[in-house]
């Protein structure tokens, strides 16, 4: 199982506090069965550069590795990018990519997207410099227009959704209804911590597949694991 959005770096974000945190959470996602997460710091462009950001996640990165010695899950590094207008002409973006490929996380506004908004998002991801995904879909997707969700589709953007929209009691039958409906594409455990926001993956797992059957968790494992150009051994 990929886990493809987390904050489990250490002190780079609001996300892990420290190594020992992130050796914890490692820990969670590894005995839920994950074999590879994705950790995607908060990137704020305007607030910081490219280079700085990138500097620091290597650092908080390289922290970690001098504690953690399992290797599962597997880290890839990523960045979860904050939405503005204008974003499609940003130099360097290519470089807030997951490693390893060309896939971008892309954190929208917390609002009604404008057609600008909306025009923006879907020429960068027909401009075939990034491929697109939405990240925690669910938490915008009510202020949205269903037509706008299906107009950034057809232009090949992907979505995220969290494993917690999932494991929610009252959100479970809207995160199996857009999962049904082509809506989502990829699962994250967006964990920032281990209390208030601990990783759920697992248990999100087990409620799609007494839903839908394991044939679809292995798709969205598979899809997964194609779009970040990853080998399926182990995953």
């Amino acid at each position: 199982m990929i886990d493809f959005h987390s904050h489990i770096l250490p002190g780079i974000d609001d996300g892990s506090a420290d190594v020992r945190e992130s050796s914890a959470l490692l820990t969670m996602l590894r005995e839920q069965g994950v074999k590879t997460v994705v950790a995607t710091p908060h990137f704020y462009p305007g607030r910081m550069s490219v280079s700085g950001f990138l500097e620091r996640r290597k650092e908080a990165f390289e922290r970690l590795c001098e504690t953690e010695t399992c290797p599962v899950p597997q880290i890839l590094l990523g960045a979860e990018v904050r939405y503005y207008d204008g974003i499609r002409h940003m130099e360097d973006l290519e470089l807030l990519c997951i490693e390893g490929s060309r896939v971008l996380l892309l954190e929208m506004p917390f609002e009604k997207w404008s057609e600008m908004t909306i025009k923006e998002v879907a020429t960068l991801s027909r401009s075939s410099r990034v491929t697109v995904v939405l990240a925690h879909i669910e938490r915008y997707a009510s202020y949205q227009d269903p037509n706008a969700l299906y107009r950034l589709l057809e232009s090949g953007v992907l979505m995220q959704a969290n494993a917690g929209f999932f494991t929610g009691r009252f959100s479970r039958r809207r995160a199996l209804g857009m999962l049904s409906q082509g809506l989502i594409h990829v699962i994250g455990s967006d964990c920032h911590n281990i209390t208030s926001r601990p990783p759920q993956i697992g248990r999100a797992a087990q409620i799609i597949e007494k839903r839908f059957g394991s044939e679809c968790l292995d798709h969205i494992s598979e899809f997964t694991r194609d779009i970040l150009c990853i080998s399926n051994i182990n995953q």
